[in-house]
């Protein structure tokens, strides 16, 4: 029985979110908390599995109180924010800050809508609950200049496009690679991280602050370019249209996917403009988004990299692409970056 702790200020959310929970047979909600300085004092008690964390509540919010959490490690937590600026703004710090993973409510604070995503709630639940409450290992490193790789010359006279397909746990583990990149990578680079519309700019800002290369929220038009990172906008699929010399960025709605943007629709589609040029990296994620393509990449003449299990928060996207043969490289977040500006070389 996964055991879980639900923290909301409002009596209404924090009963709407038990009966969601409690709809499944193998969750059980423990305790609710009326804000973060109760949710803390009942964590320490109880020893839940799973803590769900409104950002917003008074005395001490959803941010402070998860930042205890992790210190004393007292169980995993999935954030509950409004989609808002702030809200994503909020809902950002804490993905980087430890949290497992969030949930937007659809209709702010008091959503009286969030049974429509009773599905992802349980999922999610679930899922930080099989992760466990060991901490994933980290590196610490100094920041690299990639001086001492010794690229392939012919690896640096064609233009690349890096696909990196991302899901739960990616705004951490992503900052162990794009800030490592440097601005000179002869690669156009995409980042597909599942995350809903409200939320993907403030995201991309946050990852243009703390890299070398320009990081921007893909927009519909975009000619690409090499040295810059563009980050799939939520709600759309991201393609490429045109060819490798003048590719452009194509925003739509369509195919429809469970994850807007989809990272096996975007790599698809690039696939087409840069064949055997493209480069697949699969992370950290639930289900398989992403590993169908990496094998098409591989067939190609690409190259692929997936995250390994010492690293991913959830080993599922990358795990089915490996078991599909294609991952050709299987390596931890903290040497992705190194692979990468290996396999793309540098602009001369």
């Amino acid at each position: 029985m996964i055991k879980v702790l639900v923290a909301d200020d409002s009596a209404l959310m924090r009963l709407m979110i038990k009966d969601i929970l409690e709809s499944d047979p193998e969750i059980k909600v423990i305790e609710t908390a009326r804000n973060g300085r109760d949710a803390v004092e009942k964590a320490r008690k109880l020893k839940p599995d799973v803590i769900t964390m409104d950002v917003n509540m008074p005395e001490m919010d959803g941010l402070e109180a998860l930042k205890i959490i992790k210190e004393e490690n007292l169980g995993r937590v999935i954030m509950l924010s409004s989609i808002t600026r702030e809200g994503a703004e909020i809902t950002l710090k804490a993905l980087e800050s430890g949290a497992f993973d969030f949930i937007p409510k659809p209709g702010g604070s008091i959503s009286i809508n969030l049974k429509d995503l009773s599905e992802e709630i349980i999922e999610k639940v679930k899922a930080a609950a099989k992760s466990g409450s060991r901490e994933l290992s980290t590196t610490i490193r100094e920041k690299r200049d990639f001086s001492d790789i010794k690229y392939n010359t012919s690896a640096s006279n064609s233009l690349k496009a890096v696909v990196i397909g991302i899901s739960t746990g990616g705004p951490k583990n992503i900052m162990e690679v794009l800030p490592y990149i440097p601005s000179e990578i002869n690669a156009a680079i995409f980042l597909i991280q599942h995350m809903p519309p409200a939320f993907t700019l403030q995201y991309a800002k946050r990852l243009d602050e703390n890299s070398k290369i320009k990081v921007v929220e893909a927009e519909d038009g975009m000619r690409v370019e090499p040295g810059v990172c563009y980050v799939g906008k939520g709600g759309y699929n991201l393609l490429l249209e045109g060819d490798k010399r003048d590719a452009r960025i194509n925003l739509t709605d369509y195919p429809k996917h469970r994850f807007m943007p989809s990272a096996d629709v975007a790599m698809n589609s690039i696939l087409q403009i840069f064949r055997e040029d493209t480069i697949g990296v699969l992370m950290t994620g639930m289900g398989s988004d992403g590993a169908e393509a990496m094998v098409k990449i591989r067939e190609a003449g690409g190259r692929t990299i997936a995250e390994s299990e010492e690293t991913a928060v959830i080993f599922g996207m990358p795990r089915v692409a490996i078991e599909k043969g294609g991952a050709e490289f299987v390596l931890p977040n903290y040497k992705i970056a190194e692979k990468i500006v290996e396999l793309a070389g540098l602009r001369k």
